[in-house]
């Protein structure tokens, strides 16, 4: 596979979105800009990585551990301790 399906990063970008606006209170299309913008969101629209196996949670975990360490890796759902 080359490309993520645009369908794939459709659907995170929507439930990580919601997940950032229910948890810190943005608006909604401020909780969209700041996972858009994020290493995060690159790291997923990379398929080599193929992120797409994460679970939403997982990936949100990933977003919030960026902006704490500015690290997504920093996770534990990548670090896996």
């Amino acid at each position: 596979m080359n490309k993520v399906l645009p369908y794939v990063l459709d659907y995170y970008s929507k439930e990580i979105s919601m997940m950032i606006c229910q948890k810190y209170g943005y608006p909604i299309m401020d909780s969209f800009r700041k996972f858009l913008f994020s290493q995060t969101y690159r790291m997923l629209c990379n398929p080599a990585l193929e992120m797409w196996d994460f679970s939403p949670i997982g990936i949100f975990d990933m977003w919030e551990s960026e902006q704490i360490t500015g690290d997504p890796r920093n996770s534990l759902y990548i670090r896996r301790d």
